[in-house]
């Protein structure tokens, strides 16, 4: 038994039922939910106060009665009449869930007064039920007596999907031609059918909110954008008086994220969003458009000394992270808080420093009603988030942490375990290669490993078990095999192509066979596969490299009469242009999106890097994860061959991650050979190796001598402990 909590109107009569539900959990089936869904109607939204969806019992639907008379009842039978009517009018409205005029799923409403006292004869028709807590628990025995009527899994999942209004998000708006039952475009569409529901973590992350700060955790694909949409679109018609923002980091998910709210709000209400009251920023903003506010923007217009600066006076000034040091100066010059929001939600968290977070924080109101969303795996910077505590500070003059989060407690921190988009084998794989699992190993660390979690749970949290243990934990210092359960990686993502169709490495001898195979690749999707243009996202890993590097390919393409575009070249808020057009993108506008069909391009520069390893790996591991079917990683000479190296181990290993988890001390190691220098960290580096490297000719050449090097003897003796350590 599943039980959601949403914003309830009547509080206490809500928790009675909520406690009858959790003592009888073990013997009632289904999802329970309160103050959820809404209903979009000709008068607006309608709230319902309470939902079982229960492939036993079908739809039942509570109206909830406080007060202690019996006179509290009167007008019930008028409510349910009207409850019943809007919903089942609701539910007919979906050709799938009626059988000719009648719904294949039984629908039941029920008036629960848990605090009037009456007898059964005090009920003039037995077609009105109405319950209070001491006869509550006769309703399921008179469910289980007179609903006779069988329906089937099928017939349940799409009304669950009608209830979460799911169904609403995640079908397609125009209809997918397919020549052959076998074509990937008739695989997609048989996937997506096994994707009708939201699970209970989705459920509980949409639905259920709390005073404060919450955060929700997922793997790419687990569901976090789709979630925070809904998330925004059900606050917006419960509170229409809030303000509400959603922002995020990549400015092509803008459009996304408009298009997702738009259709789940005019579900539930029949009516556009304010946007007003309802609006969608990015991050940083700017000052000369207003279509492009954004959160760091609007928190310096209130601070007296604090200095605005664009990407370009931001990066001249800052060079190294320059979003990270615009806050961080914003937060010191701070002089006053901004109250201008009652929620803030934000997406991809994980590419975020603290001091972004602190200005949303100071942006929030009294309640603080903060949801961050990220998966740590995603991090385009080689950087962890840090904790909440770290996050949002401390207490003016205190050491007292603003936020504190306990793990998994309720509502507060949810875990999306379950990875929808990904097929396991692309999903293992690219964190194999994002952690460098199978990596020939480093002499300075003794392990391939680039790097890992110190906290060895969240491997547990985002879905692997340790089949090395018995109870799977992960232990430091230890041998470790982490698989994917059928529970955290459905079948049926993987079980529509053979391993080797899922995920191909490719090596070539030079670019231009490289781009003549991608384009031939593309045009056999859209003639053969039953695939659309907008099926297909073509990433170059190098963002700065991106638009010459694409270039011959796109040229290919279009002496064959295919259109393709540069995402976010006309309008960085774009990233899908039509059905049409083919998506080129580097790695930070492919962010937040997906596609059937992914091409990797130049892989090879994601093998290893001096100065920024650990950014050039997630760079690989997030343009794999933004496939729902198939990727092509394609490169150029012995690099690539070494990448395909670490597949092939992959492959090898059943697709598990199997290797030696590193003790706290190694872990130091690791992140320190392989962290992201900043620039004056390079520049050191540089001409730290240049005169090294000058040193040993001049030595070698015979025009210095060891008496020519002046170093005193505690210098020479750290010198030497350098070159002779293990």
């Amino acid at each position: 038994m599943e039980i959601i909590k949403g914003s309830s109107k009547n509080p206490v009569v809500d928790q009675l039922l909520v406690d009858f539900f959790n003592k009888n959990s073990s013997e009632l089936e289904g999802t329970l939910y309160t103050g959820y869904p809404i209903i979009g109607t000709a008068h607006g939204p309608y709230p319902l106060d309470a939902t079982l969806i229960s492939s036993k019992y079908g739809v039942v639907i509570f109206d909830l009665i406080s007060g202690t008379e019996k006179s509290d009842l009167k007008g019930y039978e008028d409510r349910q009449d009207e409850i019943f009517n809007i919903v089942d009018g609701y539910l007919k409205s979906f050709k799938d869930l009626t059988n000719r005029r009648q719904l294949k799923v039984p629908l039941t409403i029920v008036s629960y007064a848990p605090e009037v006292y009456f007898e059964i004869e005090d009920i003039d028709d037995e077609e009105y039920l109405v319950f209070n807590k001491e006869t509550i628990p006769n309703l399921f025995d008179m469910l289980n007596n007179s609903i006779d009527k069988v329906f089937s899994n099928e017939d349940f999942s799409q009304v669950k999907s009608v209830i979460q209004n799911i169904k609403n998000i995640r079908e397609n708006t125009s209809e997918r031609k397919i020549s052959s039952p076998n074509s990937r475009g008739a695989k997609i569409e048989e996937v997506k059918k096994h994707i009708a529901t939201l699970d209970p973590q989705q459920s509980k992350a949409v639905v259920e909110s709390v005073e404060g700060v919450q955060r929700i955790r997922g793997l790419a694909g687990s569901g976090k954008t789709i979630v925070l949409a809904m998330k925004a679109a059900y606050l917006h018609a419960k509170h229409k008086d809030w303000k509400i923002v959603v922002t995020f980091n990549t400015r092509s998910l803008k459009e996304q994220f408009k298009e997702l709210i738009t259709r789940f709000y005019v579900s539930q209400t029949q009516t556009l969003p304010n946007w007003e009251n309802l609006k969608i920023l990015n991050a940083w903003g700017r000052s000369v458009v207003a279509d492009d506010d954004g959160l760091y923007h609007q928190f310096i217009k209130y601070q007296d000394d604090a200095e605005y600066y664009d990407f370009a006076q931001a990066k001249r000034k800052f060079g190294f992270e320059p979003f990270e040091k615009v806050c961080q100066e914003a937060i010191q010059k701070m002089n006053r808080s901004v109250p201008l929001y009652d929620v803030i939600l934000i997406d991809e968290a994980q590419d975020f420093s603290k001091y972004f977070f602190q200005i949303c924080y100071h942006l929030a109101t009294d309640q603080k009603r903060i949801v961050y969303a990220y998966d740590e795996l995603q991090s385009l910077s080689g950087k962890s988030l840090p904790s909440p505590e770290e996050l949002f500070g401390n207490k003016n003059g205190t050491d007292i942490p603003r936020v504190t989060l306990e793990r998994n407690n309720d509502s507060e921190d949810i875990v999306l375990e379950k990875c929808y988009r990904n097929p396991r084998p692309i999903l293992v794989t690219a964190h194999a290669l994002g952690f460098g699992v199978y990596r020939e190993t480093d002499e300075r660390s003794n392990t391939g490993l680039i790097q890992m979690f110190e906290d060895s749970e969240l491997w547990n949290e985002v879905g692997y078990e340790n089949t090395l243990s018995r109870d799977h934990h992960i232990e430091l210092g230890k041998e470790v095999r982490l698989t994917r359960t059928d529970k955290t990686s459905p079948k049926f993502l993987e079980e529509h192509s053979d391993f080797d169709d899922l995920l191909l490495f490719k090596t070539f001898d030079n670019k231009d066979d490289q781009s003549t195979w991608i384009a031939k690749e593309i045009i056999k999707n859209l003639k053969e596969d039953d695939l659309t243009a907008k099926d297909i996202i073509v990433i170059n890993p190098d963002p700065v490299k991106t638009k010459n590097e694409v270039a011959k390919v796109r040229t290919i393409l279009f002496e064959q009469g295919y259109v393709s575009h540069i995402a976010g070249e006309a309008n960085a808020n774009i990233f899908y242009v039509d059905d049409v057009s083919i998506t080129f993108t580097g790695i930070y506008r492919a962010k937040g999106n997906e596609a059937s069909m992914v091409y990797v391009m130049n892989a090879q520069d994601c093998y290893d890097s001096l100065n920024e390893l650990q950014t050039v790996r997630n760079r690989l591991f997030t343009a794999m994860t933004r496939s729902k079917g198939w990727v092509r990683v394609t490169g150029i000479g012995e690099k690539m061959d070494l990448l395909s190296k670490e597949y092939s181990l992959v492959r090898e290993n059943s697709f598990d991650l199997k290797f030696y988890y590193p003790t706290k001390e190694e872990l130091t190691l690791i992140q320190t050979i392989n962290r992201d220098k900043t620039a004056a960290e390079k520049r050191a580096i540089d001409d730290a190796n240049s005169g090294i490297t000058k040193i040993v000719e001049g030595i070698k050449s015979g025009k210095l001598t060891e008496f020519d090097i002046d170093l005193s003897a505690n210098d020479r003796e750290l010198l030497l402990k350098i070159l002779t350590k293990d």
